[in-house]
């Protein structure tokens, strides 16, 4: 494979090859990565320009080593503040899907820019970044050193500011990402599964995230959880610090590192009628099983909170019930 410049092969349950490409610092910023996966724009987390292509122009990228690609505009989203607690970066995606919507950004590069990108760690960059393609957009990029963004003089298509102090948790509703609403909009409604993981939000940040609120407390009888690591290396590293044996003890279903349910390929697919709520990116009808089933989005606090009570929960209130019943212990 010499010819190709390939110089490394993953055997199965390595994971997600956006989780292990970062893991293994095959992306720096400034790179252009190109992948045969919508979601390759994860790695515009790093200061990458990374987006999803054809097979057939994969092939040619392998054999050339060039592509051609449009020069797109900009939409330009500057972060203010700073998220709170029981928020997340998937609240603040969903939240960006809904403002910006799926067609806004059609081949445009969505920028990330302000003071509130730096208060987000690279596993939250990554999961905003990773859903970029769900507006549309070509790349989805947070600045760096060598890829600074909000250049003096620079021309934006559109541009958007967002508050992370006044972030509240978000859902997407059945049947398109961009049909987002706050969580006391849906609160309550019943959930037969609850799935953890994806490329996404498999890091160890999310199952930290998730174990922290269901440590010590079971999920609700009827509901399953699914949990898959993103990656072997995040397998490994949440079963050494703990974690997976916190998620296990609450009742959730841990698989090996991959996709899990998220594309419907295996494992915890949907019957007729029955509800989902996951921390995966899309929720289009017929994607996880059954098209009379319903998916929605969430984060991983979200999505614990809500398996605590079978139904979907606001994570904030979840926690402030769990540490009242253990003040009063």
């Amino acid at each position: 494979m010499r010819h190709y410049g390939i110089d490394a092969f993953f055997e199965i349950g390595r994971g997600i090859c956006h989780q292990v490409m970062v893991e293994e610092n095959r992306v720096v910023p400034g790179d252009l990565v190109v992948g045969t996966d919508s979601h390759t724009t994860t790695y515009g987390a790093l200061g990458a320009a990374g987006c999803g292509i054809g097979t057939s122009e994969m092939a040619y990228a392998l054999a050339t080593g060039k592509l051609w690609f449009k020069v797109p505009e900009t939409v330009l989203v500057v972060l203010e503040g700073r998220l709170h607690p029981m928020v997340s970066a998937k609240d603040l995606v969903l939240f960006e899907m809904r403002e910006i919507g799926s067609r806004e950004a059609q081949y445009r590069s969505v920028e990330h820019a302000g003071p509130g990108t730096a208060t987000l760690s690279l596993a939250e960059r990554m999961t905003v970044a990773n859903m970029g393609v769900e507006m549309g957009a070509k790349f989805s990029l947070f600045p760096s050193e060598r890829t600074p963004t909000m250049r003096p003089g620079a021309g934006y298509a559109t541009r958007h500011s967002i508050d992370l102090d006044a972030l509240s948790p978000q859902v997407a509703v059945p049947h398109h990402v961009e049909n987002v609403v706050d969580v006391d909009e849906v609160v309550g409604l019943h959930l037969d599964q609850v799935f953890l993981g994806s490329c996404t939000n498999g890091r160890l940040e999310d199952l930290h995230q998730a174990a922290n609120i269901l440590r010590g407390r079971t999920i609700a009888r009827g509901l399953r959880m699914i949990v898959t690591p993103a990656s072997s290396l995040v397998f490994r590293q949440a079963a050494e610090d703990g974690t997976l044996a916190v998620l296990a003890a609450a009742g959730a279903i841990v698989e090996g590192p991959g996709c899990g349910p998220c594309f419907g390929g295996h494992l915890g697919l949907l019957a007729p009628g029955e509800r989902c709520l996951g921390t995966h990116n899309r929720n289009f009808k017929g994607r996880m099983g059954s098209p009379g089933a319903e998916i929605y989005l969430g984060s991983p606090a979200t999505a614990a909170a809500s398996a605590l009570v079978g139904a979907i929960a606001d994570p904030r209130e979840s926690v402030v019930e769990r540490v009242g019943q253990e003040a009063g212990r």
